[in-house]
């Protein structure tokens, strides 16, 4: 009610603003808001209108403006803001002329081909790209009438091609009934699709609009690539037909936003003056969105501007057309190559099945099929190495003066002495052996000899992030004994088929730390990678207790592998542990000992070791 008081009052008070030379009886205001109240399609906007419209219909003060033009234009501005709606309009037209869509006259083929070929423009692109660009939308009237010409002049010109860009960016007029009709030619016979329902109000139905199950000619593939173009001209039943087939997954918009329309406006005389007001009379609400493109507009899938959406679509249906082969590919790969034979053959089989259902002919760029086939194959496999990945090339080894060395040491490794003779030692990263053997004399002198003298040692592995696995071997050894060479773990590369034997090496940089002295091992949900690999080896092993959380579950450093001659690289990994004396630790994680939160485990492992150094006293 407040709303519609408000809207009639303000019309009254804007219509005073400043003029005047010019008289109009109130009556003029409270006949607009009556069309208003009567015609427009959105009711629940204008509650309380008959109740204002009575309030205003008693007030005699006659409105002082200059001219009719200008008060149009207040009117317009005030019904607008108050009602939220830039498609209400009030103006002022003494020469008016209602506009009546002409009657398609009875016209030979020849000429009516003519027509055609001039209000529909047709091409067929390089790589077997259709393109079709229609400004007015046919309804089912004159489409009957031309529908057999339209088969052989434009249409059956676009069934053979590969894909089809729709461009509608100058499309702003089209009627109702071509909704169904183009939609249809995009979706399959059966079952018949909801696609849109139209609520008119002044006569008060609500039509639903149901794809057709016959047409005049054959349908277009439903899995060849369909792009639309839109820019800020595209407007009313364009808006429809971009939005229905965008909602049913079956198009890609390029372009810019829409007008924001409507599916019907009208025209209306006020009482028997030359003032006339143009009212939405129908909305479109859309079955599986529950809401409308209109005054909002069809928002694109691929937003830019409206000049750069043909060379966008014929992007996106480039590379579309190498989809397939980039996934048949993947899945090669993956079964070729991914550690675990089983897993990367289901991955594989249910990759391609992903393909076959249509699951990838929506990519709209690289970076889109790249996040998300990493998605499918994270899922998959549930493997978080599985993925897509750059092809950056590594680094080239810094050469670091001993100092820069020992300075780079300093911040990378962090140790302490606790209570009771308790080394700490932490580091985030694992190095690759050739790099770490370099330094290892450094690494010893500033990081390893400040806790090899401890009675008990806690290793902070919470924040280690991996890296190569090359060193873990050496790293291990430190924590048995010389007198005996153990075997730490098998790996399985599956490329080449071999299984490597990880052992503890005879020689070693500094002292060994042996066998005998109490070790923990603090992990966490980011403990990954080599990190991994150094605890699963330990806890097998019975060399260290585990605190803390539950590790990454990561894997073995992956490779990388280029999908064909494409830019789409893969993350593999091709090694696993040996799981013939236990489960994998690759995409389950290492479960701790003593199972407490990240933040907990350091004073949890300093308690343990407290206790026990107390007891022997």
């Amino acid at each position: 009610m407040a709303r519609a008081l408000f809207l009639v009052a303000s019309l009254l008070v804007l219509g005073n603003f400043l003029f005047i030379h010019a008289s109009f009886a109130p009556s003029l205001i409270v006949d607009m808001a009556k069309i208003v109240m009567d015609n427009y399609c959105s009711p629940e906007k204008l509650v309380g209108m008959q109740e204002a419209i009575e309030a205003a219909s008693s007030n005699t003060e006659v409105l002082n403006i200059p001219d009719a033009e200008s008060l149009a234009n207040v009117l317009s501005s005030g019904v607008q803001t108050t009602v939220s709606d830039p498609r209400l309009m009030v103006s002022y037209e003494p020469n008016y002329v209602p506009v009546v869509t002409p009657k398609m006259p009875p016209l030979p083929p020849e000429q009516l081909v003519t027509v055609l070929q001039t209000s529909i423009k047709l091409d067929i692109l390089e790589g077997n790209i259709g393109y079709l660009r229609i400004d007015h939308i046919l309804g089912e009237e004159v489409a009957e009438k031309v529908g057999t010409l339209l088969l052989e002049v434009v249409w059956n010109k676009i069934l053979p091609t590969s894909a089809l860009i729709f461009d509608l960016r100058y499309t702003s007029s089209g009627d109702i009934s071509g909704i169904p009709y183009i939609v249809s030619y995009f979706t399959e016979a059966e079952p018949q699709i909801h696609i849109d329902s139209v609520y008119d109000r002044p006569l008060n139905t609500t039509t639903k609009l149901l794809t057709m199950t016959t047409l005049l000619g054959d349908r277009y593939s439903i899995t060849k690539p369909l792009i639309i173009l839109t820019s800020k001209n595209t407007k009313g039943i364009a808006e429809d037909i971009a939005y229905c087939l965008q909602n049913l997954k079956r198009a890609t918009i390029v372009g810019e936003k829409t007008a924001g329309g409507s599916v019907k406006i009208d025209k209306i005389k006020v009482a028997e003056t030359d003032f006339y007001i143009t009212v939405p009379t129908a909305k479109s609400i859309n079955p599986i969105t529950g809401s409308t493109w209109e005054v909002v507009g069809v928002t694109p899938d691929v937003e830019v501007n409206a000049e750069d959406a043909l060379a966008t679509a014929i992007k996106i249906v480039s590379l579309r057309t190498q989809v397939p082969a980039i996934i048949e590919g993947s899945a090669t790969l993956i079964a070729e190559n991914y550690a675990f034979e089983d897993i990367g053959a289901d991955v594989a089989e249910k990759l391609k099945g992903l393909l076959t259902d249509g699951k990838y002919s929506m990519v709209v760029s690289k970076d889109n099929l790249e996040v998300k086939l990493s998605a499918d194959l994270k899922t998959l496999s549930g493997d978080k190495s599985l993925k897509t990945t750059s092809n950056t090339p590594a680094l080239p080894p810094m050469n670091y003066s001993p100092e820069m060395y020992i300075e780079l040491i300093k911040v990378s490794f962090h140790t302490d002495i606790f209570e009771n003779n308790i080394g700490y030692l932490r580091f985030d990263m694992f190095g690759d052996f050739e790099e770490v053997k370099a330094i290892a004399q450094i690494i010893v002198e500033h990081v390893w000899n400040k806790v090899v003298n401890t009675d008990a040692m806690i290793i902070d592995l919470r924040n280690n992030l991996g890296g190569p696995t090359t060193a873990i071997a050496g790293f291990c050894s430190y924590f048995f004994d010389a007198d005996k060479q153990i075997v730490l773990d098998k790996l399985y590369d599956r490329p080449s088929g071999t299984i490597t034997e990880l052992r503890t090496l005879p020689d070693l940089t500094g002292t060994r730390y042996g066998s005998k002295k109490s070790l923990i091992i603090l992990t966490s949900g980011a403990t990954a990678g080599a990190a991994e690999e150094f605890v699963y080896i330990m806890k097998k092993l019975g060399r260290a207790m585990i605190v803390g959380e539950t590790t990454a579950g990561t894997s073995h450093p992956a490779k990388t592998f280029r999908v064909g001659e494409t830019d789409i690289f893969l993350s593999i990994p091709t090694v696993h542990s040996d799981t013939a004396t236990g489960p994998a630790w690759e995409g389950a994680g290492i479960a701790p000992h003593i199972p407490v939160p990240a933040d907990a485990a350091l004073e949890t492992a300093k308690g343990i070791f407290n206790k026990h150094f107390a007891g022997q006293k």
